[in-house]
């Protein structure tokens, strides 16, 4: 791990400098893994690409004012990823609803099934928005990037213990709200 961090120390050195084969390698290695990340929170494939345009935006914004990330790279995008889709959220008036996508009724379903499928993700998206956004961001880090609790750490800011704790909190938010908790443990 200490050469993939020196390797993006000299890479993060070379791009301050506006080198565009270092800002380049920068796109090509992390772009994949932002947008991902944000597919993954938004379900749109058109906003998690303009929002992953906007993390390499301001990542050369912040390098070109001398203010980007000096180590950890990866968990300065993934940081500013969360702050994007913070922001996305905040400009949304309404909430739209997910279309019942083709491939659910094409995968051998019927269409019943289908159905279940659909509105048991539409519950599991409402539950997952509810979550505060520390929550959230636990949650997509943790389980859909399959990151340990020491990369959510680093990009979060926070201590093993603390990420931790808020995993913990989450998971035990999403059975209540999902009702997949007996009625014994509701009183406890």
């Amino acid at each position: 791990m200490e050469g993939v961090e020196d390797s993006e120390g000299l890479l993060l050195e070379r791009a301050r400098k506006f080198d565009e084969a270092a800002l380049a390698s920068i796109y090509d290695r992390y772009h994949l893994i932002v947008y991902r990340y944000l597919y993954r929170q938004v379900g749109d494939v058109d906003t998690a690409r303009d929002l992953a345009a906007e993390v390499f935006h301001r990542l050369l914004v912040a390098l070109h004012t001398g203010k980007g990330p000096r180590n950890h790279l990866v968990a300065w995008l993934y940081r500013t990823a969360h702050n994007a889709l913070v922001d996305y959220y905040r400009r949304q008036q309404h909430r739209r609803h997910l279309p019942l996508e083709e491939e659910i009724v094409a995968d051998g379903n019927t269409p019943v099934e289908a159905a279940e499928h659909h509105l048991q993700l539409i519950q599991l998206r409402g539950a997952l928005q509810r979550l505060s956004p520390n929550q959230q961001q636990v949650i997509a880090l943790k389980f859909l990037e399959d990151l340990s609790n020491e990369q959510v750490a680093l990009i979060m800011g926070k201590s093993v213990g603390a990420i931790k704790s808020l995993q913990h909190r989450a998971l035990s938010t999403l059975q209540r709200q999902m009702g997949l908790c007996d009625a014994k443990d509701e009183n406890t």
